[in-house]
């Protein structure tokens, strides 16, 4: 039986449509994914541009930090004999006795147990602050038996505000024990004896052997006493500053013996009131004329 006209009419007309809806549904496609690309495209943009401004503003800082540690004043070379070295570093020494005649550690203590955990507690922090935390730590542990079984936790809520104070707990408990367990609650009085206990390195033990036990054993090498040692001209095999071992050793090597507790302490006055880090008074400097790096 032939099929009707209207028949083919009315499919032809759903086919278009058909037709149309799937071109719509392509161009609707089509743009959501033109749309989705645009968007990822001014991401990446947006991101490309946040990660330019960051290195931007990291360069910036490390160029200000540059910028800074260029500012600071450095030391000049010095063409001089061993001999003329000493010469020099004698009238340094006389100097520093007539400008800092009473010059002495500025970590508050009344025995070598609380000039030992002062001095443990000072690393990476000022005296200033180590003198306002240990009055109420030395209150609650006046001495090695009773620091020993303290619990590290209110140690470190006693010392908080030293920096670093969980290894720094950790090592005036540690040594307050094996002070106890090998030294009878005493602190020892030897170079070797000292080295042995948590938390004490060269610089500590010269500091308690020095200022308390009166036996000059070494130098304390300190930010201080390294600037000044670089500044002044005194270092023959330091590589720098820093150098602490060789700044000590050729320190020990230009002075008296018997001065060596007096000339670190001398030397971090001088450091903290006249020849600071970053402006040297060299004007109303007393060793300005045995200074090679005065007015540099």
């Amino acid at each position: 039986m032939p099929k009707k006209a209207g028949s083919r009419k009315t499919s032809t007309s759903k086919k278009s449509k058909s037709a149309k809806k799937k071109t719509t549904k392509k161009k609707t496609t089509t743009a959501r994914s033109s749309a989705g690309k645009s968007a990822r495209a001014a991401n990446r943009t947006t991101d490309k541009g946040q990660r330019t401004t960051q290195r931007a503003t990291s360069r910036s800082a490390t160029s200000r930090a540059r910028s800074t540690v260029a500012r600071r004043p450095q030391p000049a070379a010095v063409d001089e004999s061993s001999q003329q070295r000493l010469a020099r570093a004698g009238r340094i020494l006389n100097v520093l006795r007539t400008r800092h005649p009473d010059a002495d550690c500025a970590l508050h203590h009344r025995s070598a147990y609380e000039l030992l955990v002062a001095t443990i507690l000072s690393a990476q922090c000022t005296d200033e602050r180590v003198n306002m935390v240990t009055p109420t730590l030395f209150a609650r542990y006046p001495d090695p038996e009773t620091l020993a079984p303290a619990s590290q936790e209110d140690v470190e809520t006693l010392i908080r505000s030293t920096g670093f104070f969980r290894n720094k707990a950790k090592n005036i408990v540690g040594m307050a024990k094996q002070v106890c367990a090998t030294h009878d609650g005493e602190i020892p009085d030897s170079m070797e004896a000292l080295l042995e206990l948590p938390g004490v390195a060269r610089k500590t033990a010269n500091c308690v052997l020095g200022t308390w036990f009166r036996k000059n054993e070494g130098i304390v090498v300190d930010t201080h006493v390294g600037r000044l040692a670089s500044r002044l001209g005194l270092l023959s095999t330091a590589r720098d500053d820093k150098d602490a071992v060789r700044v000590e050793q050729d320190l020990m090597q230009l002075f008296p013996r018997e001065s060596w507790t007096y000339l670190a302490h001398a030397l971090i006055d001088h450091g903290r009131q006249v020849c600071k880090a970053r402006q040297p008074d060299c004007p109303s400097c007393p060793l300005a004329n045995d200074c090679p790096s005065a007015e540099r």
